[in-house]
């Protein structure tokens, strides 16, 4: 390949014109089915006469490249010859890069890791060893990349696959050490320094994540280790060259080089620490952590935090990480008794200072307030705010130690709300009243059930939280709410607090401060849900959700959505009025949170969690008003331009909630509409290219189509739905990627198919019967074996005279029915039977082998014939295990609601399982004769018949998932009234 040609095409690629840019790009791609094209890439990157900018553009390729085509299984395979010439130059080129082209280079060596080492690559790790005991820094450091890359690859690896990380310890761990402690003794050390100690500490934090790796039991090795991050956490951060940007300064070297080492500490402490929670082979070692190294490091921590005390800086990752270790501290006798005589300064000096409003939080609350509140609801930020942590830690110290520490924190809270009422208005310590009520607010679960604190609640609401509703501070306003909805179950003396309280939420509403609306609004939906009389609220509910949708409209918040499902489920159906506008508002926010979240960082998932939230709320909507289908087709011109553009890759994140309301949509609505049939293609074509993991919800809607919409489903030839079905369950039968689990609803959509179709659709009773006979043959999963064999009982429902030629022509006639007849036979170690335990799968059982005993002598099988007293006493012995389910499922129903479970599928419910006692054998008297049995069954039928019209006459559920509401086919056929006329039928 020429190297000058590909050059001149990457700088082509950085050309400020469009279509050369363009023009460039197609030529690469042209370039990479060329033998050499990857190795010529990598040639590129390392040939120093070349201008960086291309060299950059070289790397960004070479990553992309191999991130997309390293795998043996892709459509443009890399030569053999690239491949190792690739594995031999790679580790020296990033050895030789500048940062710029480093970091593109590692990406494509962790890609080539993961594929190739070690069985491909065995020369890598001694390469890196080499390169580690080099003495050019530029060598170490591209080694200790290397290293890094390597045994991150095992972080997460279970014990088994995590085998050749013992090696990389043993070969390199020796090495690593030294040269950690040659970089502790240097005096002075550059920031070059910093990043060479970040990358050891991060190579030693993968290597231990998941265990101790038995190297490391070595007690002189791990001292050696512990003693190294001592010394780390010991040193002086330089004060020279510290960024003065706040965001710098966070990320500097030397801080990440703090933190790094912190982290490992807290996962040694965490995971591996304590003796009472470790594996056998790690109980030596927890001892000797407690005692011997956990002391010591929380002395090092409580003097880092120390520096709070003194008006010093430290990051806020860092604080978080270092009272997560103190907060570990707090449950181990040893470093608890250490930490006592600290407590208080730590409580008054450290912890409650961090909790105050701040001049951090007064410039975001001004300057960029949606960022204020973004971050005031993001998980993710917990993970990094040093007041989390600080919240964390009283909470756990409350709850391991209150009963020494609980009274004089609140003596404390207490002062702070004295000081701040005695104080004149331009004096008054507004931030400390602000972490006061933090506090208050974060304790609100102990304080809630602990007395004497309990019954003084109501007096402390009333006389510090309730009056800042009407601070001249937004923050303050802010906290009330806050507070308020911490506290909104209480259970109030005088009624009128807590009306009084639920105003000041609502008038909070209008607040120009949006943190104080946001937090209102969050505030709201604990006053919904404690709300004793909806009279309250009634009045105000227009209002209520005109100012819930103008703040959905400046902030995209999932916790604002949250509020709003809330009042939904509340009302009920006296949402019904709304509902429509309701669904536009919740689609236009819908809308906008996925334009926000496609412009997002990756750091920032809030408007994805928003639009996410969104759909959940228009799921609650169509579940209060399911008892007013005639509502759904205004609904559907609001929904479906989400489903139709969402039912794809697009929105694979959001998928569950996608197919929640279509099966909403074709259950409820009077008919499915073609707007709604429309989505059936994305959804298939989903399931057939990467949905697997969403069959059981798809499921659902499909059943829907089938058994809601038969007729359509049966004559429209574009699509043509029935072959679409067909092509679907045939592939997903014969792929053996998918386990058997993955697969259950397959079966179940033939069943609907049999069921709703009756005497229309003879071509595919063949096609479906040997599909799923075949995929029977291979099945290993007890259940799926059910649900195939059903298919083959529903089958034999369908038109018996039919399904039994198919079968004979098949010559399968005899395998089916034995390991049916098996299946029927098996049973757990109860005694109970081990198959068709559903209630719904015993009566489809039943109904197939019936359909059997109806058929004239001349149309049977001679094997069935033969076998005919065998399928007689299947059919007996099921129908009594039958009637027992339905009796205890109607002492259920009397104790309890039934649990309700999402669909509409008769045939898709797990429907109580067999839990009787009794003996197996009843009622299989060989001595009977066929009058005797018609007599009793024709008995047995009639008090199941009046057992089912009493046990139906009850309220059911108002869900339309529930199991009796939806009326499969074969709901209104009575097995035991069915059993007994045949019989009767047989022996006139």
């Amino acid at each position: 390949m020429d190297l000058s040609t590909v050059a001149s095409i990457l700088q082509l690629a950085l050309s400020p014109n469009a279509e050369e840019r363009n023009h460039a790009e197609t030529q690469l791609k042209q370039y990479q089915h060329a033998p050499g094209y990857v190795v010529g890439l990598l040639q590129i990157v390392v040939t120093a006469n070349i201008d960086i900018s291309v060299r950059q553009v070289a790397s960004i390729q070479f990553k992309n490249f191999v991130g997309r085509h390293w795998s043996s299984e892709t459509l443009i395979q890399v030569p053999e010859s690239d491949r190792v010439a690739v594995r031999q130059n790679l580790l020296e080129a990033l050895v030789h890069a500048p940062p710029i082209i480093r970091v593109q280079l590692a990406d494509g060596l962790k890609t080539v890791v993961n594929y190739d080492y070690p069985e491909k690559w065995p020369s890598l790790l001694p390469s890196i060893d080499s390169n580690l005991k080099s003495q050019e820094q530029t060598r170490i450091c591209g080694a200790l990349y290397a290293l890094r890359i390597l045994t991150r690859k095992y972080e997460f690896k279970d014990e088994e696959e995590r085998r050749p990380l013992y090696q990389i310890i043993e070969t390199t761990f020796s090495t690593l050490l030294n040269f950690l402690n040659y970089l502790l003794s240097l005096q002075n050390p550059p920031i070059e320094v910093a990043d060479l100690m970040k990358l050891t500490c991060k190579v030693f934090w993968s290597s231990v994540y998941l265990e101790i790796p038995k190297q490391l039991h070595d007690p002189t090795l791990f001292s050696a280790w512990m003693s190294c991050f001592h010394r780390i956490l010991e040193m002086a951060v330089p004060s020279d060259g510290q960024p003065v940007d706040p965001d710098q300064r966070k990320v500097w070297g030397w801080w990440k080089v703090k933190k790094w080492t912190i982290q490992i500490i807290n996962r040694l402490y965490n995971r591996f620490g304590d003796p009472k929670m470790s594996r056998p082979e790690n109980k030596s070692f927890a001892l000797v952590f407690q005692k011997q190294f956990a002391p010591q490091f929380l002395e090092s921590h409580l003097k880092m935090l120390s520096v709070i005390r003194q008006g010093g800086y430290l990051p806020d990752r860092i604080i978080n990480l270092l009272l997560q270790y103190v907060s570990t501290s707090i449950s181990k006798s040893a470093t608890y008794q250490l930490l006592k005589p600290h407590l208080d300064a730590l409580l008054f000096e450290i912890i409650f200072p961090l909790m105050c409003f701040n001049d951090a939080d007064y410039k975001l609350w001004h300057e960029d307030p949606h960022e204020y509140v973004r971050k005031g609801y993001d998980i993710i930020e917990d993970m990094y705010s040093s007041r989390t942590a600080a919240i964390n830690f009283i909470s756990e110290l409350f709850r391991k130690k209150g009963k020494e520490n609980l009274q004089k924190f609140l003596a404390f809270i207490v002062n702070v709300f004295q000081s701040y009422e005695a104080a004149p208005v331009d004096q008054k310590p507004y931030r400390q009243k602000d972490g006061a009520l933090l506090a208050v607010g974060a304790l609100s679960d102990k304080l809630k059930e602990t007395e004497p604190y309990k019954s003084q609640l109501e007096q402390m609401l009333v006389q510090h939280v309730f009056p800042e509703f009407s601070s001249p501070i937004g923050h303050l306003r802010a906290k009330a709410a806050w507070v308020s909805g911490q506290y909104a179950g209480t259970s109030f003396v005088n009624k009128e607090n807590f009306s009084s309280a639920f105003r000041s939420i609502v008038a909070a509403l209008r607040d120009p401060e949006l943190p104080v609306r946001v937090d209102s609004v969050v505030a709201l939906r604990s006053f919904v849900e404690s709300c004793k009389d909806l009279d309250e609220i009634r009045p105000i509910l227009p209002q209520l959700l005109d100012e819930f949708f103008k703040l959905m409209n400046e902030v995209e918040n999932e916790d604002l959505v949250f509020t709003l499902e809330t009042i939904v489920d509340k009302f009920g159906e006296e949402m019904a009025p709304y509902a429509l506008g309701l669904c536009q508002n919740l689609a236009s926010a819908f809308w906008k949170c996925m334009r926000s979240s496609e412009g997002e960082d990756d750091d920032d998932d809030s408007a994805a969690l928003a639009a996410v939230a969104c759909l959940r709320a228009i799921s609650t909507i169509l579940e209060s008003i399911s008892k007013l289908p005639d509502l759904f087709p205004q609904l559907e011109p609001i929904l479906l331009p989400i489903l139709q553009r969402m039912l794809s890759t697009d929105g694979q994140d959001i998928f569950e909630e996608l197919l929640e309301i279509v099966s909403y949509l074709t259950y409820i609505s009077p008919t499915i509409s073609l707007g709604l049939w429309s989505l059936w293609v994305p959804m298939v074509s989903a399931l057939d290219e990467w949905a697997i993991d969403f069959f059981e919800n798809i499921l659902v809607p499909l059943d829907n189509y089938i058994s809601r919409s038969t007729e359509h489903f049966l004559t429209c030839k574009e699509p043509n739905y029935q072959q679409s079905l067909f092509k679907l369950i045939s592939r997903v039968f014969v792929d053996n990627n998918f386990e058997d689990h993955d697969i259950e609803p397959a079966p179940k959509l033939i069943e609907a198919v049999l069921q709703n179709c009756r005497d229309r659709v003879d071509e595919w009773v063949e096609p479906y019967l040997k599909i799923s006979i075949e995929r029977l043959r291979r099945t290993q999963k007890g259940y799926l074996k059910d649900l195939l064999v059903g298919v083959v009982a529903n089958a034999l429902y369908y038109n018996p005279g039919l399904s039994l030629n198919i079968l004979q022509r098949m010559g399968v006639t005899t395998e089916v029915f034995q390991t049916w007849f098996t299946l029927l036979q098996e049973t757990k170690k109860s005694g109970q039977p081990a198959h068709f335990r559903r209630e719904h799968d015993k009566k489809v059982c039943i109904l197939g082998l019936l359909s059997l005993l109806s058929l004239p002598s001349e149309l049977m099988p001679q094997e069935l014939q033969a076998g005919m007293d065998q399928i007689f006493k299947a059919v007996l012995k099921l129908l009594v295990l039958y009637r027992q389910q339905l009796e205890e499922a109607a002492k259920k129903r009397e104790d309890a609601d039934e649990d309700e479970d999402f669909g509409g599928l008769g045939s898709d419910h797990d429907d109580s399982e067999d839990d009787m006692g009794g003996d197996d054998d009843d009622d299989d008297d060989d001595d009977e004769n066929d009058e005797a049995n018609a007599e009793k069954l024709q008995r047995l039928a009639a008090e199941a018949s009046a057992f089912r019209r009493h046990s139906l006459s009850d309220d059911e559920s108002d869900d339309f998932t529930d199991d009796e509401e939806f009326q499969a086919p074969i709901d209104n056929v009575d097995p035991f009234i069915l059993f007994a006329d045949i019989m009767h039928g047989k022996v006139s």
